[in-house]
């Protein structure tokens, strides 16, 4: 990519003898010294060619930048290999840095070319990042300061471009609960028998010569760096249904646009919820669950993620499947819901309204989600007889406010608690194990 200038200015050295020509200029006119007068032509005319050869310089450069792993969860190191390879006009030298976002501190600074550099004139750079927060970060572009070979005058380009960090939520591990067992909800064990294949007795494998290109699972090749392509399974399982409230207003409690993340608009409690959502979703797929992920008005969970590889899915199994979830989730932040019009809103538009388990086998049912009014807890009521294990964790400042909701809930059949955004998920988990109610330390089943 061809570098563009963004400022060009004189250094120290430069500065100093533009002073010293201004000198020698007015000594040349108050003496009516001669030599003077060329000396301050020499000497202006050293810093001034030299920022005019920077102008004309056009240095072109090749940046190329990989993260390992691609997907990187909270907490852990990524790994980032920076390659630069100069083409065009020949470069002796540079200061380069790399754009980060401010949330992992310093940008790493670097001279440009390595030390050791390759043959072909790429030089490879490499150094980690950590976040404790999710999101989908833009790194990059590099900077590169340039000076002329008396060091008189410098210029700074921008090379290359940026590319996007995943940090997915990382799954917290989850104590056996009693509602579950090695069996499916419908009582039968994952079967090996072969039948008619459906989606969701899909997977991937490595691309062989011969498959035919209708077969590539694009969203796993991104993934994998190689063709993948979908192979028909003969393996059944149940499924368990995670719905995660996304409105705005059930988390509005400290919830604001975080910068350098892309504006995620997110809470404590919303980033709580997340987390249960990916814990209880490698928990269901561990105990032979396939996962179904929704939101409150039954849409694909990931419909508005900048992060998921396919908006539009919302079936998920085994261990591909969960990575694909948890990259969707990197970047999923909290939905504005506009002022409600005069009149009653279509049944459509009322959360929880359109989760009528059709299409889906008798299976555990999760619903994650915040604040909860008493009339939309008994809009969602019903839901209950469609799933084996209907569980719902309420996260919010206030449990205690949500008696009512969890009365109501819980006189349909759902096993509930209601816990704050400093109650661990495991812990939460383990409250919906509980048949009386309970106080737990960080949090409360009411």
């Amino acid at each position: 990519m061809e570098a563009a200038s963004v400022t060009r200015f004189f250094t120290p050295r430069g500065w100093a003898l533009l002073g010293t020509s201004a000198a020698a200029l007015l000594g040349a006119a108050a003496l009516g010294r001669r030599d003077l007068l060329a000396l301050a032509v020499l000497l202006l005319g050293l810093p001034v060619l030299a920022a005019a050869l920077l102008r004309l310089f056009k240095p072109g450069f090749e940046v190329e930048r990989t993260f390992a792993p691609p997907l990187v969860e909270t907490g852990t190191a990524a790994t980032v290999t920076l390659r630069v390879q100069s083409r065009g006009a020949p470069v002796s030298g540079a200061v380069m840095r790399e754009g980060l976002p401010f949330r992992f501190g310093p940008s790493p600074v670097f001279r440009f070319p390595a030390v050791h550099a390759a043959e072909n004139g790429s030089s490879t750079y490499e150094y980690r990042l950590r976040s404790s927060r999710r999101g989908l970060y833009g790194i990059g572009p590099v900077t590169a300061e340039f000076l002329d070979p008396l060091g008189l005058a410098r210029t700074v380009h921008t090379l290359g471009g940026t590319d996007r960090l995943a940090v997915a939520p990382a799954p917290l591990e989850l104590p056996p609960s009693s509602l579950f067992g090695s069996l499916g909800t419908d009582g039968t064990a994952s079967s090996r028998r072969r039948g008619t294949p459906s989606e969701d007795d899909v997977s991937t494998r490595e691309y062989r010569y011969g498959d035919p290109m209708r077969r590539v699972h694009w969203a796993a090749t991104a993934r994998h760096g190689e063709l993948m392509v979908r192979q028909e399974e003969p393996v059944t399982a149940p499924t368990a249904s995670i719905l995660l409230d996304q409105r705005l207003p059930a988390y509005a409690d400290g919830a604001a646009p975080l910068p350098g993340n892309g504006d995620l608009l997110t809470s404590e409690t919303f980033e709580w919820a997340v987390s249960a959502v990916i814990s209880c979703a490698v928990f269901f797929t561990e105990a032979g669950f396939s996962v179904r992920f929704i939101d409150e008005l039954s849409r694909p969970g990931l419909a508005r993620s900048p992060s998921a590889l396919d908006g539009s899915e919302t079936g998920f199994r085994g261990s591909d499947g969960v990575l694909n979830l948890a990259e969707g989730l990197a970047a999923l932040g909290l939905e504005p819901v506009p002022p409600a019009s005069a009149g009653r809103p279509p049944d459509a538009a009322v959360p929880f309204a359109a989760l009528d388990g059709s299409g889906q086998a008798p299976g555990p049912l999760l619903v994650v989600a915040g604040r909860m009014t008493t009339e939309e807890a008994l809009v969602l009521a019903p839901a209950s007889r469609y799933a084996r294990q209907p569980l719902i964790l309420l996260v919010t400042d206030r449990p205690a406010g949500l008696h009512p909701v969890v009365k109501i809930l819980r006189d349909a059949g759902w096993i509930a608690a209601a816990v704050t955004p400093a109650t661990p998920v495991p812990a939460a988990w383990s409250l919906l194990d509980q048949d009386r109610p309970s106080v737990h330390a960080g949090g409360e089943q009411i």
